[in-house]
């Protein structure tokens, strides 16, 4: 699989390079966001304000709940796995439109109005591999800061640095494509294949 490298802010026209199995590391700067503050992000958004936060256009969200510690006056971070995405997928869209964001990492694909979000806004989903949260941990260089912790350290927006974070996998592309949906039905057509198979024997 080709293997590419970006740095962020992301450019839509490096999004729109990038296809579904393209192996991609990345550095920079990125965003931690799960379930509650996608929510304040649209609560804000409803109520006219902006997110409160610098997060910049270009900007990569990761689904992630880390687990840190403070040594020293410095927070550090001790495992960063991702969480599962279908969690954000009834908030995502609008968190796309509202941030300009140009990507998503996590675990286990999302579904269908992510997948028109991803094509209507220039933005692509990576996977990363759920168990390793250590080894993700060693990619993460430092702490930039910590926003909205009142949502509780596994909830709150971690902004982090990062050098070739990944192998990341682009699951999810502006294209349409899904490496999820196609996945599912190479299974389907294996499954359609074995019970025909099967009727003919008996």
């Amino acid at each position: 699989m080709p293997k590419k490298r970006l740095s962020t802010p992301v450019e839509v026209e490096e999004v729109n390079r990038l296809r579904v199995g393209d192996v991609v590391y990345l550095s920079g700067e990125i965003y931690t966001a799960r379930d509650r503050a996608h929510q304040r992000v649209i609560d804000l958004a409803r109520r006219g304000a902006d997110a409160e936060i610098p997060i910049p256009r270009g900007a990569i969200l990761y689904h992630c709940g880390p687990v840190t510690r403070m040594r020293e006056g410095v927070w550090e971070i001790i495992a960063a796995g991702p969480t599962t995405s279908t969690r954000m997928e009834a908030l995502t869209p609008a968190v796309i439109e509202k941030l300009q964001i140009r990507g998503l990492i996590g675990k286990g694909g999302m579904g269908s109005a992510t997948t028109a979000a991803l094509t209507r806004y220039g933005c692509v989903y990576f996977a990363l591999t759920g168990g390793a949260a250590v080894l993700a941990a060693t990619q993460i260089k430092a702490v930039n800061a910590v926003y909205w912790e009142d949502l509780g350290l596994a909830e709150a927006v971690w902004h982090l640095r990062v050098a070739d974070f990944g192998p990341l996998v682009v699951g999810m592309d502006a294209h349409g494509k899904s490496l999820y949906e196609q996945i599912g039905e190479a299974a389907r057509r294996t499954v359609r294949a074995g019970t025909s198979s099967l009727s003919e024997r008996c």
